[in-house]
């Protein structure tokens, strides 16, 4: 591909056969400037790229990546380069600090938080910035939005900005996953992405690279072997235009065009002053041999044993090799070292000298192959010991130990766990698991084994729960001394149990160690424990007895630590599902909110309780308190760097609250947020459930019918639903959006089913789940007397728990069912306890329902009252099918509605404003925020605040901007 073979001693020189491929790097950089090409207009903003360049070893990817990088500097672009390492693979993170370390390690740290800010604890220990915190590490998705973020600030504050990553194929899992990922992201940003490697050493979690559209959806830029006039300008270029034909030819022969063989070749032939004449050409398939392979070899072993043990030092070593560390390795003393090292320069071996890398990985790789393969063991277990006594820590000693033999060493396995834990709290659960596995082989202590199983388990608890519980039980089946790891391993496996809708084990684990606890307050927790997944079983076989013990012991605690605040929660969730009097229910939310309770996730407990104690009072309708506490929540969350379940329920249940409150177009906006979280996290998660049933509710309510049945079937949203409860209720949507899609007997059975499981539970609140409710809908065709004792039992049922929404809601499907003069009387009732409620969305239906009822008994003038408020709450709500119903009926009545009220946008403030116009041209908050520079969570709270102002949803936007007609369509 060029003059020089990648990593050769010579200077630059000429590129050959590589014209379509710088032309496609100029175009890449052109556009990426902002500069105007010939016969084209210039781009509007700099507008970034993706290349890939995929060929074999030794045809000058790298070579041509040097040339990437050098025209990018001549343009003033920010240059940051990085590249993978064949020992370096299991090293997490190896490639993302050598891209973003030399941008930002020279800052002083209070300058390096403030540039930071709230991803400084996150990313900075994966980056090698700070140490990591003793508190929870990050999930991986939250580390890996840190990552995005920093990507992008540098993108943007560094603009323009070429990313270049040479040998992507050695490059560790973490890194090239992350990368993968934000690929496509750069077309959005001042930022060029060139990514090489070898397509057949891909590995498989590298496959998502090799997928990736390259720039306007080309394919990866495949390298050729050079022809023969090329490889013939190469050798003149090299040797002198006095090389003949003949000689040129062979070179190009007994190289096959490879342009590393070819330079190599060139250069032992300069060593060897051999005239590049027809005379001397029978003379370079020997010294072409010697390039690589077995060739190479022989030449390294002619250096001598010292030299040859140096650079076997050097490639286990990998790259970036300081000469003190492999001589260390080596058992070489300076002197000695020194000489090696200026003979493996010399022999075109090594290049460096403060810092030593191998001319190219080709000789690399050959070199630690032909090293024997119990001289290669003791080599990485020197390596290991050298590198600790460096001060390099033992996550660089890891790698190393991981290629060594088990032999029973207390001291690998000492530093295998805390190089775990060290990656564990980076954010890399994945090579913490590697290195505990190895400590498990060697094996550890006796009295150890528990705990590494315990630590291994832990490593794999977001990724491989099933292998979470296996390692989990394999603990427990061992002796254990200590009662706190006995009791922490419980914690944690019934934890990854009911994460796993596992609950029925959860529960007998957590009873077992009961029934063998002799501190009190040890059992106290466990109970705690116990009652918390009991509550979420939805075949709990006697809920009702549970009840009574949860609530006997609850009211005789006084909230004097974590564990009674805890059940205090428990207590209040339960009062609730039961529709026991709401200033029951919140008495006990704030008992066990008096002390505290703690969202961030911790070792052993995890954020159910909060989030129910929360939930709690939205259904009481107290929708404000609950919005606080969730958003302390998330920003604790966000905070701790946990972004994937997590925050996936958090926002989800966010949307939920917006949904109760009427709010239906951030209620959406949340939804989606926690949906996409969800689907990071995976399918068939309760996350997922709890996102894809919000966002089904959410769509019926604002009338999009075949939406919510099209997001539905792309989800497999419907039977057979999850042991674990959930809400909303994913039966009982289920059988919600039967109903609105005509399928009544299906909606009938569905709804009874959802019933029959929850009532002999004693979940008889309606405000909860109402399942009644819509059964009733379902029954009145068909059997009108039985669905009207539903309603009216439910209506009896939501004036016990006493909230006004529930019952409300309640009366209003009560009166539909109904006929006569108490029809009417039910629907003002309805409104009546509506208006003293939150429930914004419910009060719209009953108005309008009330409308149209006092329309149809002949009372037109208090009907155009309530249909012209309910006209203008389903406006306000975003609920567009009843927005369409309300002026169907004003339509009826010989009455025009009244035209949308104005959007107050001077309210808004610049962000809100800015966010606003985004969403105007249709993007999604992820979008918005990529535009904006924000995290989405900012994005998605200043889309609520417009909505709010502005009294419209996204659709409306651009209309109330003045930056679009009412009737022209969306942009995405």
């Amino acid at each position: 591909m060029t003059l020089r073979g990648g990593r050769s001693h010579r200077g630059r020189g000429t590129l050959f056969e590589r014209e379509s491929e710088l032309a496609a790097v100029d175009e890449a950089l052109g556009e990426l400037a902002g500069m105007r090409h010939l016969g084209a207009e210039p781009p509007e903003r700099p507008h970034g790229a993706l290349l890939t360049v995929a060929a074999p070893a030794g045809l000058g990817k790298t070579t041509l990546l040097a040339e990437v990088r050098r025209r990018a500097a001549a343009k003033g672009c920010t240059v940051l380069y990085a590249r993978g390492g064949d020992q370096e693979q299991g090293v997490a993170f190896h490639v993302a600090r050598q891209l973003v370390q030399p941008q930002l390690a020279a800052m002083p740290e209070p300058e390096l938080r403030s540039r930071l800010g709230s991803w400084y604890a996150i990313v900075g220990p994966a980056l090698g910035l700070c140490a990591p915190s003793d508190g929870a590490p990050p999930d991986p998705q939250g580390l890996r939005d840190g990552l995005d973020w920093v990507l992008t600030h540098l993108a943007v504050r560094r603009a323009p900005v070429v990313l270049v990553l040479d040998d992507a194929h050695w490059a560790d899992p973490e890194s090239l996953s992350w990368l993968a990922a934000f690929a496509p992201r750069a077309e959005e940003l001042p930022l060029l992405l060139v990514v090489a490697y070898r397509p057949e050493e891909l590995p498989e979690y590298g496959e998502a690279l090799r997928g990736l559209p390259g720039r306007s959806g080309q394919r990866p830029l495949g390298l050729e072997p050079l022809s023969a006039p090329a490889i013939a300008g190469l050798v003149r270029e090299s040797l002198g235009s006095h090389a003949d034909d003949a000689f040129c030819r062979e070179c190009w022969a007994v190289t096959a065009g490879n342009p590393f063989e070819a330079v190599e070749l060139t250069a032992k032939v300069h060593d060897r002053g051999l005239a590049p004449t027809e005379n001397g050409a029978h003379l370079l398939r020997d010294l072409a041999a010697a390039v690589k392979g077995s060739g190479l070899i022989a030449r390294l072993e002619r250096l001598g044993a010292s030299t040859v043990r140096f650079a076997w030092a050097c490639a286990v070593l990998g790259t970036e090799i300081s000469p003190e560390l492999a001589a260390g390795v080596a058992g070489l003393g300076a002197e000695e070292a020194t000489d090696a090292a200026d003979r493996l320069r010399t022999a075109r071996i090594l290049t460096g000298v403060e810092t030593l890398e191998f001319v190219h990985p080709l000789i690399a790789t050959a070199v630690y192959r032909a090293i024997p393969g119990g001289v290669r063991v003791a080599l990485h277990g020197q390596a290991a010991w050298t590198v600790t006594n460096a001060g390099l820590g033992p996550s660089a000693a890891a790698r190393h130990l991981l290629e060594t033999h088990p032999d029973g060493d207390g001291w690998v396995v000492q530093q295998l766990r805390a190089a775990a834990r060290e990656t564990i709290r980076a954010g890399a659960p994945d090579a913490a698991r590697r290195y505990l596995a190895r400590a498990l082989r060697e094996p550890p202590p006796f009295d150890d084994r528990a705990a590494v199983l315990y630590e291994l388990g832990s490593a794999s608890l977001l990724t491989e729960p099933a292998t979470t519980v296996n390692h989990l039980r394999a603990a427990l089946e061992e002796p254990i001394t200590d009662p706190a790891l006995r009791h922490g391993i419980v914690y944690r496996l019934s934890q990854v149990l009911a994460h796993s809708d596992r609950l029925v084990e959860a529960s007998e684990t957590l009873a077992r160690e009961m029934r063998i606890t002799t501190d009190p307050r040890v059992r106290l927790r466990l109970q705690a424990e116990q009652f918390m997944w009991d509550a979420f079983r939805a075949d709990e076989p006697d809920s009702p007895a549970r009840s009574r013990r949860l609530a006997k012991l609850a009211d005789r605690l006084t909230g004097r630590d974590l564990t009674e605040r805890y059940i205090i929660g428990l207590r209040t969730w339960d009062a609730t599902l039961r529709g026991e009097p709401t200033d029951v229910v919140l008495r006990h939310a704030e008992r066990a909110l008096a002390g505290g309770l703690c969202w961030a996730p911790d070792e052993d407990r995890g954020f159910e309780v909060p989030v129910l104690v929360a939930m709690a009072f939205m259904y009481a309708d107290r929708p404000g308190r609950t919005e606080e506490l969730f958003v302390e929540g998330i920003a604790d969350f966000e905070h701790a760097g946990w972004r994937g379940g997590h925050l996936s329920f958090a926002y989800t249940l966010l949307g939920h609250v917006r949904y109760r409150r009427g709010r239906l177009a951030e209620a959406e906006d949340f939804v989606r947020a926690g949906l996409r979280l969800a689907e990071r996290v995976g399918p068939g998660t309760p996350a997922h459930w709890y996102a894809v049933g919000s966002l089904v509710q959410v769509l019926l309510a604002r009338g999009r019918v075949t939406e919510a049945k099209e997001a539905a079937e792309a989800y497999d949203f419907g039977p057979p639903f999850p042991a674990a409860v959930v809400f909303p209720d994913s039966q009982t949507v289920y059988g919600e959006l039967l109903l609105a899609l005509g399928r009544t007997k299906e909606a009938a059975a569905e709804l009874g089913s959802a019933g029959r499981r929850l009532d002999p539970r004693g979940m008889r609140n309606p405000a909860w789940c109402p399942w009644q409710l819509h059964l009733a809908r379902a029954e009145a065709a068909e059997a009108p007397d039985r669905a009207l004792a539903l309603a009216h039992d439910a209506v009896e049922r939501a004036r016990q728990f006493g909230a006004p929404s529930a019952i409300g809601q309640a009366l209003r499907a009560a009166a539909e069912i109904s006929s006569g003069a108490a029809r009417g009387k039910l629907l003002e009732e309805s409104v009546a306890h509506l208006e003293r409620s939150p429930a914004g969305y419910e009060l719209a239906c009953s108005l309008v329902a009330l409308g149209t009822e006092l329309r149809r008994t002949g009372h037109a003038g208090e009907a155009a009252e309530q249909l012209y408020r309910g006209l203008d709450a389903a406006v306000a709500c975003g609920a567009d099918g009843l927005v369409d119903r309300a002026r169907d009926e004003l339509a009826a009545a010989g009455l025009r509605p009244r035209p949308l009220h104005g959007a107050a946008t001077d309210a808004l403030t610049a962000r809100e404003r800015s966010a606003a116009a985004c969403a105007a041209r249709g993007l999604c908050p992820a979008e918005i925020a990529a535009e904006l520079g924000l995290e989405e969570a900012v994005v998605v709270r200043l889309l609520s605040a417009v909505y709010r102002k502005v009294g419209t949803d996204q659709t409306g936007l651009a209309a109330a901007l003045g930056e679009q007609d009412p009737g022209e369509p969306r942009g995405r």
